[in-house]
């Protein structure tokens, strides 16, 4: 088998970015993830023809927005129609709404919202990585638990396997970290 990148699940995610003055857009991604804790840093990667490659790099910030199970199909369409022709917010039923530290919009239909300000950009064969910074957090209350954590149950994300092609929704929870240790 050829090498590729395997790495499965990954968040689906939607990302909203605005350019200099522009209209505001989304991107579905799955090139995601954690690249620090402190100060909290997250990547995304974009291939450059996408249209919202350009926006992140004009306005150097944008917004990872967790959807929930019940807009799978939300997630599923903003992948699939450029935003350089179409309102992606609209087509989709979404509502644009203020964010806190950047001027790219929140998703309020979203449950969770990353505010990012980019840091660094890496190009790494067919996508461009956004490392940034996460300035601002936004959730809403009802997904969280007792302690204020995210609670998966309530949250619902989604999640896209690449090899099949396909998303996913989370199922059990196996345990708390640290489990292994507990006799």
């Amino acid at each position: 088998m050829e090498p590729n990148p395997w790495l499965f699940p990954v968040p689906a995610i939607l990302v909203s970015c605005k350019g200099g003055g522009g209209k505001p857009n989304i991107i579905t991604l799955a090139w995601c993830g954690v690249a620090a804790s402190v100060p909290p840093m997250v990547s995304i990667g974009i291939r450059p023809s996408r249209y919202s490659h350009d926006l992140i790099m004009a306005s150097q910030e944008f917004v990872i927005n967790i959807p929930s199970r019940k807009l799978a199909r939300a997630v599923d369409l903003c992948g699939n129609i450029s935003g350089r022709k179409t309102d992606k917010f609209k087509a989709a039923g979404l509502t644009a709404a203020a964010a806190k530290k950047v001027k790219a919009p929140v998703i309020k239909e979203c449950p969770v919202n990353l505010e990012c300000q980019v840091r660094k950009t890496l190009t790494l064969g067919t996508h461009t990585h956004f490392l940034a910074e996460v300035v601002a957090v936004q959730v809403e209350a009802g997904v969280l638990d007792a302690k204020g954590k995210p609670d998966m149950k309530k949250l619902d994300p989604i999640a896209f396997c690449p090899m099949a092609d396909q998303y996913y929704a989370l199922g059990k929870a196996l345990g708390r970290h640290g489990f292994s240790k507990k006799k």
